[in-house]
């Protein structure tokens, strides 16, 4: 963890953003409690700014706070992640047809350059590096067509997509083989300022993966039944 120190301006704010990295870079687990005086040192702040954090990542349903016991990373069920991915669906498409919009030369030139030079395989590697640009991918498109109303709402889903899907390989739902096309055509889209099809393009990314969870869902289900 980072030293924030007790000089800072808006320390809250810091402490807030300080643990939202730390729930997308998974150094907090789902379920797992959260230590406040042990957080407050590595930090290097009072518990206050601290409380102060949680009681905000607690409003956002990032974590849950249990009477007498303390904070804990909420966990989401696959059905709750089916919503979410529901709700993103809408939101970022909106977010790349404005994008689409707004988005300056050197913005434009700068999207065109992700995914560029990555190898797609089955090798971990790979898929931890294509998973990691999919994330930084994302996160761009919310900065450049998000209102800070709309990138604050698409932040707090993407940090529950990204950090809680451990069952899947780099936290992908669908491998790149099969989504890099889609991200490939979100990005022309984008940088063509053509918002009709930058937003359905990625409407169309999210609704696919939505899908997929649903279908492992109601497989799920038909297998518990059958075992039953």
């Amino acid at each position: 963890m980072r030293n924030l120190g007790t000089r800072h301006v808006n320390l809250d704010y810091k402490v807030y953003k300080e643990l939202r990295s730390l729930i997308l870079e998974q150094k907090l687990l789902p379920g797992s409690k959260i230590y406040q005086n042990k957080v407050a040192q590595e930090l290097g702040i009072s518990r206050t700014p601290l409380v102060n954090a949680l009681k905000k990542l607690e409003q956002e349903k990032l974590i849950t706070a249990i009477p007498r016991k303390g904070f804990y990373l909420r966990r989401f069920s696959r059905e709750e992640l089916i919503h979410i991915f529901e709700l993103r669906e809408v939101l970022e498409g909106l977010a790349a047809r404005r994008a689409s919009l707004q988005i300056s030369n050197s913005e434009s030139e700068r999207l065109r350059d992700f995914f560029k030079g990555l190898k797609i395989s089955d090798d971990p590697e790979d898929i931890k590096r294509y998973a990691e640009e999919d994330k930084k991918f994302h996160f761009f498109l919310m900065e450049a067509g998000g209102s800070d109303l709309l990138s604050s709402i698409l932040e707090t889903y993407s940090i529950i997509m990204f950090s809680y899907l451990g069952g899947y390989r780099g936290g992908l739902v669908r491998s790149p083989r099969e989504t890099l096309p889609e991200h490939l055509a979100i990005i022309e889209a984008i940088a063509g300022k053509d918002p009709e099809r930058a937003e359905q393009t990625a409407r169309l990314h999210l609704r696919r993966s939505r899908e997929k969870l649903m279908g492992e869902v109601q497989e799920e289900k038909r297998s518990g039944l059958e075992a039953g």
